[in-house]
């Protein structure tokens, strides 16, 4: 496994789990933040620029993580947080261990399959995949993610990088993932985060989230749209992990 490392190993670490075509810059601002009073990891997920191997499930990249923190951390975490992709892989993460963490922050992730978007996924990328190498187009994938400007540089580079079978196959199980029946059974103390602006299908998928674990905390954002709490607000995202392991975080932000 891949990954880029802030902060002292002594420290109390903290796992994030970067978006589907993004990579570990997703969080270098808010480890950037964070560095003083943990030790943040930020792994490079399967199937993405800089990774070791191929995407093959979102179950797999889970497995593969929570075997890292049995090698490397004694088994569980303080904190772990993902977006969208990055969030899937959390929550089956927290279904295949319940103790994984001690705090979860789930940002903008999907758990009610889209049997049309997954159908469209292969011929759309296959038709268009070829155009990312183009920096014309490229801004206009960018601009339509509304991550701020100065990463553009991160995202092409790695967007060129990234397989065209690794895409197909991480946006194949973004689209198609359920949250399992073992997630109500988490000890982790979760925390959903959904923007305002975000689609209707994520936005259910939070609610979804909260019924199958009530002790889930929803926190919905004003006026921001899918990522933009973690990608382009790293201090409210920095201070929201530290009041959440200080257990002042409420549903009110």
């Amino acid at each position: 496994m891949q990954l880029h490392e802030y902060g002292a190993e002594q420290k109390e670490t903290i796992l994030l789990l970067h978006g589907g075509g993004l990579s570990w810059w997703n969080y270098r601002q808010a480890a950037e933040k964070l560095q003083e009073d943990y030790h943040v990891i930020l792994p490079i997920l399967d199937g993405h620029a800089g990774s070791d191997r191929p995407f093959t499930t979102i179950e797999d990249n889970a497995s593969e993580l929570l075997s890292f923190l049995d090698e490397r951390l004694g088994g569980s975490v303080l904190l772990i947080g993902g977006l969208s992709l990055g969030g899937q892989i959390l929550l089956e993460m927290l279904s295949q261990r319940t103790d994984c963490c001690s705090y979860a922050l789930v940002e903008s992730a999907a758990v009610l399959p889209s049997g049309l978007t997954n159908a469209l996924i292969t011929p759309a990328f296959g038709a268009s995949y070829g155009l990312i190498r183009y920096k014309a187009f490229a801004r206009l994938q960018f601009r339509s993610l509304h991550i701020r400007p100065e990463l553009f540089e991160d995202y092409y580079r790695d967007s060129c990088l990234i397989q065209k079978q690794d895409m197909i196959a991480f946006m194949k199980a973004n689209t198609s993932y359920t949250l399992k029946d073992s997630f109500r059974d988490s000890a982790a103390k979760a925390h959903v985060y959904v923007g305002e602006k975000e689609t209707g299908e994520i936005l259910r998928s939070a609610d979804a989230i909260c019924r199958a674990l009530p002790s889930v905390s929803l926190h919905r954002l004003p006026e921001l749209r899918h990522g933009e709490f973690s990608l382009n607000h790293a201090d409210r995202y920095a201070d929201a992990i530290r009041q959440i392991v200080r257990g002042e975080q409420s549903t009110s932000d």
